[in-house]
């Protein structure tokens, strides 16, 4: 077995032969001067770590569903590839539920998780067998008269929140003692509602607890769980039987943006989990994780062409066309997003040459639309490339529609022997989708007004 550092470096060495293909192969052009790749070999590899990892601290025979958060890379070609890889799907609206239907996840490897569901989502999800982790007293109150009347074969459970504390970002932090999701678990009077709840309603049997994300630390991430662990352990005492029979752990693994290497890894948290909770892994409780940026943020990349390239208070200015429509979080919070920038020349192949501080510029019209300031690269010249490295989990999936910039196309890629195979996950918008929509159909709509 190949050690992380070989697999990282591998890893390094796809992409850069993908960014050569993909210009040689014309996926990058003058008309279409900006696309997304995906790394096929390298998120599979990224689902056999986690069901590995999550194996070796479980007892033999315990059910564990590892979830992916579709938010994260919302896109139904992704979800049908980590399906193949046994992975089920967490959804956080009707959209994501109906692009994990779509996929082919079934229901019952399917979990619905939003602070703000409606009656007719919660009626759907409860009449297909979807999982459910109610996120307040209120929603709870709304699930009663859905599952009491009629039987479901759904799941359901309570979201708490620890209020453990927040990490580096405070916008990513959901185990605050101010969080909006879940029931806060130190809130004075909290703790017995909650153990009344499961009391009353034998038809709850889960937990679900998600303490944080990008910016939170391990340790911090695994009290939250372990004290929802002890938690379902009162409630169990508390009824006196095993009513609750699956601890949902959420995700939120964090990311190294600033290497290439995989860190903090499955088996270390996994490791860190068991340690913290050792009970929760003994094979009395069922398992759910729904990990999103940790499974495909590694493995996304965003090459663009530079258009133009100035100077500009004595900096080289890189004027490119991957900026804030593909770079939202970056581009407006660059101090807790910041992204790696790889310099390519003409031909799709790694810039070389001494390293000159520039800046990476996108397309919009706002000073702002920044993707690197004040960066330390080979210089780049017209009619180079850059790429914007480990951003297949929040970034091209979740395009922002400033100056009516176009989708760029998304592709899976794959070594096949000497070269490159591409496949489509999502084509490139065309300008009159742009116009239908933005209200093309009903030009003269509000002239009749």
């Amino acid at each position: 077995m190949p050690s992380a550092q070989d697999a990282d470096a591998a890893r390094a060495s796809r992409r850069d032969d993908a960014v050569r293909a993909a210009v040689e192969q014309g996926l990058l052009t003058a008309d279409q001067p900006v696309v997304a790749l995906l790394d096929v070999t390298g998120i599979r590899a990224s689902a056999a770590a986690l069901h590995t990892a999550f194996a070796a601290v479980t007892a033999p025979g315990t059910p564990v569903l590892h979830a992916f958060a579709v938010k994260a890379t919302p896109l139904v070609p992704v979800l049908r590839l980590l399906r193949e890889q046994g992975v089920g799907a967490e959804v956080a609206s009707p959209g994501e539920l109906a692009l994990a239907a779509a996929a082919g996840i079934p229901p019952e490897r399917t979990v619905l998780d939003s602070p703000a569901k409606t009656p007719a989502e919660l009626r759907e999800a409860l009449a297909r067998g979807v999982a459910v982790n109610a996120d307040s007293r209120q929603e709870l109150d709304r699930i009663d008269a859905l599952v009491r009347p009629a039987a479901s074969a759904s799941p359901v459970g309570i979201r708490v929140n620890p209020q453990v504390g927040g990490g580096s970002i405070g916008a990513l932090s959901t185990a605050t003692a101010t969080s909006k999701f879940g029931v806060a678990l130190r809130d004075e009077g909290a703790r017995a509602w909650i153990l009344r709840a499961y009391a009353d309603r034998p038809w709850l049997t889960r937990l679900h607890v998600h303490s944080g994300s990008q910016g939170m630390p391990l340790p911090l991430m695994a009290q939250g769980v372990a004290e929802t662990y002890a938690l379902a352990e009162e409630i169990n005492r508390h009824v006196g039987r095993q009513q609750v029979d699956t601890v949902d752990i959420g995700g939120g693994l964090p990311v190294d943006f600033g290497s290439d290497a995989t860190s903090p890894t499955y088996a270390r948290y996994a490791r860190l989990l068991a340690e913290a909770a050792p009970g929760l892994f003994d094979g009395r409780y069922g398992l759910v994780t729904e990990f999103g940026r940790s499974l495909l943020a590694k493995h996304g990349t965003v090459l663009a062409r530079v258009e133009y390239t100035k100077s500009a208070g004595g900096r080289a200015v890189a004027v490119t066309h991957a900026g804030v429509q593909v770079a939202t979080r970056t581009v407006y919070a660059p101090g807790s997003w910041p992204l790696r920038i790889a310099a390519y020349d003409a031909k799709g192949r790694p810039k070389q040459g001494p390293d000159v501080v520039q800046d990476v510029a996108g397309p919009a019209c706002f000073a702002g639309d920044l993707l690197a300031e004040a960066r330390s690269l080979p210089l780049l010249e017209q009619g180079d490339h850059v790429a914007a490295l480990d951003t297949g989990a929040y970034y091209f999936a979740h395009h922002y529609a400033y100056n009516s910039l176009a989708r760029p196309g998304v592709y899976g890629f794959a070594p096949a022997g000497d070269t490159t195979r591409f496949a489509v996950v999502r084509k490139p918008q065309t300008l009159p989708e742009i116009v239908t929509e933005s209200g093309g159909p009903h030009t003269d709509s509000l002239t009749t007004l």
